[in-house]
This record gives structure tokens, C-alpha cells and sequence, in this order.
């Protein structure tokens, strides 16, 4: 069969499936779109990306298409359209391991999901600096009233002490968010781009050179998680925000264990994997067990 012919019969078998099945939640009146989203344009962008996107090293960076199971596809797809997002919009992407597809939000998706299972009228997050004024209550567990005075000669990002976020809810209530900056580095240490052992941002690296950016985006992702996380998960976008996380939490972590098996991180400039070399095998001497991987933390990236 031609790759053409392959092509097709796996849109077939997984767009069409997944347009007819939104198309059917929609009558029943189980799942309803805000005014500016097209599941149809979404998944149209969704199958043009797919069609680019290759597996990992551990299975010769076949195409996803071809190679993961039509089942995944589609999963990934509904998760993608019932959650309201669109891959062209950097509000997510597809990832997978072995056989499986999983698709994955962003820090741009979780906010447009944040503000379609809560109604919050705005997202924001901000950066506290040295010799910035912050006040705070605490009631019932959770800051109110922060009020943050800032100078703009103390903005400088190798002074940050921490940073918040704000989510603005339909009533005008505020949920904040904070975190100081050790919290944010230990989010940051979840990364694959994060050295063994490493203490603070690289020179150069992305953490380093966006760190007040980077910031705000972990504090944001906080937030909208735990707002997500107490949110009604009898719901169909609940259901498939839900599912959607586990999946691609489950994939991330199997590539994770792979990729770090039998290496080690070394402490250069780009922070590569490098493979333990074999050690060379003299005549009468004993082979020296390799040391065990260490464990991988479950945890997914907060970023």
C-alpha cells in the first residue's frame, strides 16, 4: 500500500471517527465550544502537524502516524477537541512512546482550559524583585489581598526572590499563587534540561536568559492545575482533561526511564545524555557491574 493510500485509511479510521463522535456530544449536549473555536480547523491543523511528527530514537523516529495505533490517534485527537484546544496555537502537542499517542497541553493550553472550566475573566503572573514592597494576608489557607509595590530600577533577573500569579474569577474573587524563587528552581530541577546535581540556571540557557518569563510561567501553571484539580470531574472536558494529563504523564515518564537508562548527565554546556562508554575487557579480568539507574521522578516539568 502506497503512503498516500496509508495516509488516508488512518484518517479514515481516526479524524472522521473523532469528528462524527464530537459531532454526536454536541447534539446530546454534552459538550459546547466557546464562540471562536472550530473543531473541524483544529483538527485540520492537528492532522497537518501529525503527519510531521516522528517517534522517539528508541523507535527510529518513525512517523507517529504510521506507527502508533489508529486507538491512540484518535484518543489523542478527542482529547485535543474536547478540551476546545488547537496545536496551531501553541496551546499543546503531541507526544508518544512505544505504540501510543498522547496529546499534551501547554502552558498556553492549560490557561485557555483554566478559563473555560471556570469562567475566569483573566490569567496574569508576576515577578518579585529585591527591594520590592509585597504584603499579604493569609485566611483560610489562602493569600488575599496582596498588595506589590515595585520600583522599575529593581527589576533585574538575577535578583528575583520569587513570583505570583492571579486568576480573576467571574465574581471578582482572586485566587493567588506564590512561590518563591527555590520553589520555582525545584520545579524547574524536574527537567530533562536540568543538570545532575544542579543548583541554579545555566549562563545562556533558557532559564537563564527568559528566567522572569519562565518564572510567571510556573507559577501560572501552578495555579491553573490546582484549580483544575478541584474542579466538578464529572464533566465530559473534565473527563478528557483529566485522562488527557494521565496519558501524557504516563508516556512522558516511560521515555524519561528509557532514555536515562545505562546514562548519565554530564556537566557541559548543553547539558547532552551521554551513553556510559563500555569499559575496554583485558585478558583474566572480572567485568565490573554497572551501577544502577537512579530513580525518575513521576513528576512531570511545572513549566
Amino acid at each position: 500500500m502506497s503512503n498516500s493510500n496509508q495516509l488516508a485509511m488512518v484518517k479514515k479510521d481516526t479524524v472522521d471517527i473523532v469528528a462524527a463522535k464530537v459531532k454526536q456530544f454536541q447534539e446530546a449536549g454534552e459538550l459546547h465550544f466557546p464562540a471562536n473555536y472550530s473543531p473541524e480547523n483544529a483538527m485540520k491543523s492537528a492532522w497537518l502537524i501529525l503527519q510531521a511528527t516522528k517517534a522517539s530514537k528508541n523507535d527510529n523516529y518513525a512517523p507517529v502516524l504510521t506507527h502508533c495505533t489508529k486507538d491512540s490517534i484518535a484518543n489523542a485527537l478527542l482529547d485535543m477537541v474536547v478540551q476546545g484546544l488547537n496545536p496551531a496555537k501553541k496551546q499543546g502537542y503531541f507526544i508518544c512512546y512505544g505504540k501510543q499517542l498522547a496529546f499534551q497541553r501547554s502552558y498556553f493550553g492549560t490557561m485557555a482550559v483554566t478559563k473555560r472550566v471556570t469562567n475566569a475573566k483573566s490569567i496574569d503572573g508576576m515577578v518579585i524583585y529585591e527591594g520590592d514592597d509585597v504584603d499579604y494576608e493569609i485566611v483560610n489557607g489562602r493569600v488575599v489581598n496582596l498588595k506589590h509595590k515595585q520600583k522599575f530600577g529593581n527589576i533585574n533577573k538575577d535578583k528575583i526572590l520569587g513570583a505570583y500569579a492571579t486568576i480573576e474569577m467571574p465574581d471578582g474573587e482572586i485566587y493567588t499563587e506564590i512561590m518563591t524563587m527555590d520553589e520555582i528552581r525545584q520545579a524547574w530541577s524536574q527537567s530533562q534540561m536540568w543538570g545532575k546535581d544542579q543548583k541554579k540556571e545555566k549562563q545562556g540557557s533558557t532559564h537563564d536568559d527568559f528566567k522572569q518569563e519562565m518564572a510567571k510561567k510556573t507559577v501560572i501553571g501552578r495555579a491553573c492545575k490546582k484549580f483544575l484539580n478541584s474542579s466538578d470531574d464529572g464533566s465530559l472536558v473534565m473527563q478528557h482533561i483529566n485522562g488527557s494529563d494521565e496519558r501524557s504523564e504516563e508516556i512522558e515518564v516511560q521515555k524519561e526511564i528509557a532514555e536515562n537508562a545505562n546514562s548519565e548527565y554530564i556537566d557541559a554546556e548543553y547539558n547532552e545524555i551521554i551513553e556510559d562508554p563500555e569499559p575496554p575487557k583485558r585478558e583474566h579480568q572480572e567485568e565490573k557491574s554497572k551501577p544502577e539507574p537512579e530513580p525518575v521522578s513521576a513528576g512531570g516539568p511545572e513549566f
